[in-house]
């Protein structure tokens, strides 16, 4: 329903719609009650679809935020051992300056 072709089909739809309940059988005179009773059905079913989308976005949205924070824990993890490898090689580098 968020097609180019979609839009086209349905404007095409709509056109013929009209042009037929004006010109030709009459079936839906013109305030086109039953082509409005169509619309809002279909109004609802995109509502539906749209929440329905939404709420799969924002699970997935959900799902790479928590892969991001795991990340991010176990690059600082990773960070802080090699700190404390630098600090130590930092104390034997002042250990041999300072047996020189």
């Amino acid at each position: 329903m968020g097609s180019w072709y979609f839009i086209g089909a349905f404007l095409a739809f709509m056109i013929v719609w009209a042009i037929a309940n004006t010109m030709i059988f009459a079936w839906d005179p013109y305030p086109y009650i039953l082509l409005n009773l169509f619309l809002s059905m279909l109004a609802g079913l995109q509502g539906a679809i749209i929440l329905i989308a939404a709420k799969r976005q924002d699970s997935i949205s959900a799902m790479l935020a928590q892969h991001d924070f795991e990340t991010n824990v176990a690059a600082k993890q990773e960070l802080e051992e090699l700190m404390e490898i630098n600090r130590h090689q930092l104390e034997l580098l002042r250990e041999l300056r300072a047996q020189r």
